[in-house]
C-alpha cells in the first residue's frame, strides 16, 4: 500500500498509521535523501525479525539505525566528544558513521557485533516518523531481489550494485512483506550514503558515497 504526502507538509493521519503499523511489527518503505529503506521500529523485537528475515542478511554491517538527532543513540553508542562534534557538523546527510556500541546494546539490537551503523538522514518523511514514533528506525537499503533471492547469503556485500536500486515508488510494491510505502512521489536517485568508520582515532572510510570525504 503506497500512502502519498507533502513532505514538507505530512499527513498526520499517515502518521498515525505508520506509527501504529511499527509499534504492531510492521515493515516500511521510505525515501531518505539517498536510495529506499526498508524499516521497522527498533523497540519491535518483532519487527526487526522481519526485517531480518525479509532482507535475507547475515552480515549486521547492512543493517542502520535512522535517527531523528545525535541524542537518540547516545544511550546506544560509545560517543566522545571528538566523535560528537563530527557527527554534528556532517548531519543531516548522507553519512552513515560506525560507532561502538555501549554494553548491552546488542542484546537490545538483537545483533552479535560490537559495532552499529548510525545516520541522521537529511529528508522530512523519515524524521518525521521518527520523531512521532520518539525512537529510531532499524533500516536497510531497499535492493531488487531480496525477497525472491533471501539475500545475498553468507558473501552479502556492503557494495549494492546501482542497477539493483529502486528508483520510483510503485517498483517497492514487487517487496513482499512491505506493509506500507510513504512516498512523496519522487523519483528517488540512485546513490547511497557515505560510510565511516569511526570507531578508532583515525576515520576511515569504508565507503564513498554522496556525503564529501575528506571535508
Amino acid at each position: 500500500m503506497i500512502e502519498y504526502v507533502v513532505p514538507g507538509n505530512i499527513d498526520d493521519r499517515v502518521v498515525a498509521r505508520a506509527v501504529k503499523l511499527l509499534n504492531n511489527g510492521g515493515l516500511l518503505a521510505l525515501p531518505t535523501d539517498t536510495s529506499w529503506a526498508l524499516t521497522c521500529s527498533l523497540g519491535s523485537r518483532a519487527g526487526i525479525k522481519q526485517l531480518k528475515s525479509l532482507s535475507g542478511e547475515r552480515d549486521e554491517r547492512h543493517f542502520t539505525l535512522l535517527c531523528a538527532d545525535i541524542s537518540q543513540f547516545g544511550e546506544l553508542c560509545s560517543m566522545d566528544n571528538t566523535r560528537f562534534r563530527l557527527i554534528k557538523r556532517l548531519s543531516p546527510g548522507p553519512y552513515t558513521f560506525i560507532l561502538k556500541t555501549l554494553p548491552g546494546t546488542e542484546k537490545s539490537l538483537d545483533i552479535r557485533r560490537r559495532e552499529v551503523g548510525i545516520r541522521i538522514p537529511n529528508h522530512p518523511i523519515p524524521l518525521t516518523l521518527i520523531k512521532t514514533l520518539a525512537s529510531p528506525l532499524y533500516s536497510i537499503t531497499a535492493k531488487r531481489g531480496m525477497a525472491e533471492s533471501g539475500g545475498d547469503g553468507a558473501e552479502s556485500r556492503l557494495i549494492i550494485p546501482e542497477e539493483d536500486l529502486f528508483e520510483a515508488d510503485w517498483e517497492l510494491e514487487s517487496i513482499g512483506g512491505l506493509d506500507m510505502i510513504i512516498s512523496g512521489d519522487e523519483t528517488q536517485t540512485r546513490i547511497f550514503s557515505t560510510i565511516l568508520d569511526i570507531t578508532e582515532d583515525e576515520v576511515r572510510v569504508i565507503r564513498q558515497g554522496a556525503g564529501k570525504w575528506p571535508v
